[in-house]
């Protein structure tokens, strides 16, 4: 049990009004006890109120709720393990190759640059993890464990996924089509993260039975794509969510080959298709939605869908320029995942802000474009509304959790910043985490100074070093010569892939 707390600023960013106004206290404070914020009031009346309790902060700092990154994988990014910033499509061959990290030193160090951002609450989507149920359960919980040491807020998911494990076509049709002296590598390698549906389910149940009771860790359904998944599979996550109340997170339309694949497998749309199992309603999120239709937006307006942006990846990977400034004409509430690393290699959320910010702005001087307030939103309350934990986190209302950021405005505006400019403008254009001096999670700082509270940095990151310096395992050799070997074969199958190849060039933005 934390002890009670107050946390003095010139500035508290409560959160926002329906309408989308921000609610900014000046000359505050916030009283928590149990975790929990209690009440938001002047800072002198405060303090003589509760001269007794605990006091952080003060003058010259800002208060803001903890930021939720709403799409996160993985720890060490596929670019330091080996994999370039190839094409989504491409880049799930490459990926072969990559390293083998300890998942709970790998969670830690993506889970380190995330809190020194403000991150305080992160969904990790887990992709796949190889072997039977017992081998996926003793990843997730490596994982969950991680987070639970260092102090963060997460809401995991070991994603369903059960067919087109490469390329976006059965497992053995592709495997029949590579030369026969590769097919049994390949086999093999699917055979390694071919759990069965039902056993998929069985992992989802035994974790929702262990994280009941679990404060800051929360279990959500992640139905992976269209392509991975099955018509029962959509059946299985439709039957989940509703059976244990859980909100779905689920990638859609992220590439136009995904969109193509939709086109061949459905004759029309994936956001349409979904609608069928009932996955479309205020619980699913949809993960990128770069190519989605007029049509597609529309629909998922009406049934209260939500999208998650990932801006950096979609740059990354070639994926294209989600059409944000649709989803928020038509009161989509969007949020923001750094998804696998942002434009810097890193899981920096202060900076993927600005991209979101500025990557929108379309031209002419009455176009659309996203405001500080809109993007700061994204980050907080409509991250939060994405998660199990809901309205619990994303504000700090009095009855939220105490997830916090506490900023020195002068870091931020160093050597001048005009006195007019809102200060929500002035964190988004200017906040970087040099500025950060303290994190708090649920009342509990867990990261101040630049330094972790819980957990050592520099020992877990000299055991990653210590770890990889290792030659490479006979494991991790055929894996390599397998992603060498299958990669000719993967761009093959996607080169007449979309109606307009070959020859003529894509557009960089989705032709709606």
């Amino acid at each position: 049990m934390t002890p009670p707390r107050l946390v003095l600023a010139d500035q508290i960013i409560e959160g926002f009004a329906p309408d989308g106004a921000p609610l900014i206290h000046t000359d505050a404070a916030i009283l928590i006890e149990a975790g929990i914020v209690v009440a938001i009031g002047p800072a002198s009346a405060m303090r003589a109120a509760h001269p007794d309790v605990e006091t952080l902060g003060g003058r010259g700092k800002v208060v803001m709720p903890g930021l939720i990154n709403a799409h996160h994988h993985v720890g060490l990014t596929p670019f330091q393990l080996g994999s370039p910033d190839y094409p989504l499509e491409l880049w799930f061959a490459s990926r072969m190759a990559l390293r083998d990290v300890d998942l709970r030193l790998d969670t830690l160090f993506s889970a380190f640059e995330m809190v020194a951002s403000g991150i305080t609450t992160v969904q990790h989507l887990h992709s796949r993890a190889p072997g039977g149920a017992g081998a996926v359960l003793d990843a997730a919980r490596k994982v969950i464990g991680a987070y639970r040491e260092i102090g963060m807020r997460a809401s995991y998911s070991m994603a369903l996924r059960d067919q087109n494990r490469l390329v976006y076509q059965d497992d053995q049709l592709f495997t029949e089509s590579i030369p026969e002296a590769q097919r049994p590598a390949l086999r093999a390698f699917f055979e390694r993260f071919t759990l069965p549906l039902d056993e998929q389910v069985a992992v989802f149940e035994t974790l929702h039975a262990e994280l009941a009771e679990e404060p800051r860790i929360r279990l959500q359904v992640a139905p992976a794509n269209l392509h991975w998944l099955s018509d029962e599979a959509l059946e299985q996550a439709a039957a989940l969510s509703s059976r244990y109340c859980l909100p779905l997170h689920m990638h859609l339309l992220e590439t136009p080959y995904q969109k193509a694949y939709a086109q061949r497998r459905t004759g029309g749309s994936a956001v349409a298709y979904l609608e069928r199992f009932g996955l479309l309603s205020d619980r699913m999120t949809l993960g990128h939605g770069v190519w989605m239709s007029e049509a597609d937006i529309e629909q998922c307006a009406a049934h209260s869908v939500r999208v998650c942006h990932n801006c950096s990846s979609n740059f990354r990977l070639k994926s294209g320029i989600a059409p944000v400034n649709r989803f928020l004409a038509k009161g989509i509430p969007v949020c923001i995942g750094i998804d696998e690393a942002g434009v810097n290699d890193d899981r920096d959320m202060l900076q993927e802000m600005r991209l979101v910010l500025r990557a929108h702005r379309e031209p002419g001087i009455d176009a659309p474009h996203p405001a500080a307030e809109q993007v700061l939103r994204m980050a907080t309350e409509h991250g939060a509304a994405t998660t199990p934990f809901g309205t619990r986190i994303g504000s700090l209302r009095p009855g939220s959790e105490a997830d916090l950021v506490l900023l020195d405005r002068e870091t931020i505006t160093r050597p001048y910043q005009h006195a007019q400019t809102p200060l929500i403008d002035v964190i988004v254009h200017r906040a970087k985490p040099s500025a950060i001096e303290a994190v708090m999670v649920g009342g509990e700082v867990i990261y101040e100074g630049g330094r972790f509270r819980r957990i050592d940095r520099e020992m877990v990151l000299e055991a990653i070093r210590e770890s990889l310096a290792a030659p490479l395992s006979p494991a991790e050799v055929d894996r390599q010569q397998l992603s060498e070997a299958i990669f000719p074969h993967v761009k093959a199958f996607y080169d007449r892939w979309l109606p307009d190849e070959p020859g003529a060039p894509h557009t960089f933005y989705n032709s709606r």
